[in-house]
């Protein structure tokens, strides 16, 4: 039997998905797992019981992943499962942004009781009527799930579409729209397109990533979109570049007192991922991929380990190590195995960095004295028997 502790509300959906061997429990204490959306676990003290952590959701900044490598604590996410509610948004985004709908709506609203309304409609809908978004181009920066539906949506609206990605996977190069231009640098989205999407991960490497000088390498009149993260958009750089006309507008899911009320820029209240679809799409995976790591091993989308995946358990035991990524690791612990007699039938080592992970498929459960005798391995963290 494992235990599971939500620290967020999940959606019923993803919950539904666990078995018998499974149990969610209001004891963060007796937890194997935990369950996790936007709630904080930087200053939480988590019991040595604990083995992983799903968020449902992509971001993590609200994990000390570093921290929970170090004890064996595979922390995963949810890419992609939301994916389709963010995209959904950006083109919302765009509308807006092109349309002067915002103006529009709120005029309407505070003339609501004239009596002559339809004939002032007439004569001040020209002041909202803005632009539309077919043969305009975009530039999508980061093509990974979200990306990759943004460029193709709006290569169906009509636009002109230019993506940027040094990384991009084999997966979404398959998945991106053949008519995408392939930018090679920055530079050329920034002179080139009319607006700017942001889709990259947040880390110290692409923190305040649009900045001075990216805005004033933009066209004139330029439009940037952030629905990632709010940190990867210096907020004075690009208030200064609505004040001098250089940007027309900024739209953004992430709100703080800096540009929320400032002239130009269109906030959104974190909406992004969440719509009802999204939240089942990630409270699904996320189950599911606990219950693979719990039951079987498996490791996949980990965000502090590598994706581990040897398939179902088909030998009689199935032992993981979480170990650092340091020499002769491997050797050591066939070894181990070895000397006591015990034959390997299948295993997969993968590292990320500092850390790694292995599973091995044995004939028989290993004795006490093998357990031991791998768990005294320098660089070993963690063991499990399967």
């Amino acid at each position: 039997m494992y235990t599971v502790k939500c620290l967020n509300p999940i959606s019923n959906q993803g919950l539904d998905l666990f078995t018998s061997e499974f149990e969610v429990i209001d004891d963060l204490n007796a937890a194997d797992a935990v369950l996790v959306r936007s709630a904080s676990m930087h200053d939480l003290e988590v019991p040595d019981s604990m083995i992983a952590v799903a968020r449902a959701g992509a971001g993590v900044n609200n994990i000390p992943l570093n921290d929970y490598a170090e004890k064996g604590i595979t922390v995963f996410n949810t890419p992609g499962a939301n994916a389709n509610g963010v995209k959904e948004l950006v083109v919302a985004g765009l509308l807006l942004a092109s349309r002067d709908i915002i103006s529009g709506v709120n005029w309407v609203k505070e003339n609501a009781k004239e009596p002559d309304l339809a004939k002032l409609i007439e004569k001040k809908k020209k002041e909202f009527a803005g632009n539309e978004l077919k043969g305009k181009s975009i530039g999508v920066i980061g093509l990974g799930a979200i990306g990759v539906l943004v460029a193709n949506i709006c290569n169906r609206l009509g636009m002109n579409v230019y993506g940027y990605d040094p990384y991009v996977s084999v997966r979404s190069a398959w998945s991106l729209s053949r008519m995408v231009n392939h930018s090679s640098s920055l530079d050329e989205i920034y002179e080139k397109c009319d607006f700017l999407t942001i889709h990259v991960p947040y880390m110290e490497s692409t923190k305040g990533m649009i900045g001075k000088e990216a805005v004033q390498k933009m066209k004139d009149g330029a439009t940037i979109l952030n629905f990632a993260r709010g940190e990867l958009v210096d907020d004075q750089a690009v208030l200064d570049g609505l004040a001098s006309k250089k940007l027309k507008h900024y739209v953004t899911d992430f709100p703080n007192p800096a540009v929320a009320a400032a002239d130009g820029v269109i906030t959104i209240p974190h909406l992004g991922a969440s719509t009802e679809e999204s939240e089942e799409n990630c409270a699904e995976m996320a189950v599911d991929q606990l219950m693979n790591y719990l039951e079987k091993g498996n490791i996949v989308n980990s965000v502090n380990y590598p994706n581990c995946d040897l398939g179902d358990l088909e030998a009689e035991c199935r032992i993981t190590v979480h170990h650092k990524n340091l020499p002769n690791m491997i050797g050591q612990l066939t070894s181990a195995l070895a000397e006591e007699g015990y034959n390997i039938e299948n295993m997969l080592n993968k590292s990320k960095g500092d850390y790694a992970y292995s599973i091995f498929d044995v004939a028989k459960r290993p004795s006490e004295a093998v357990f031991s005798k791998m768990k005294q391995i320098d660089g070993v963290i963690r063991l499990r028997v399967l």
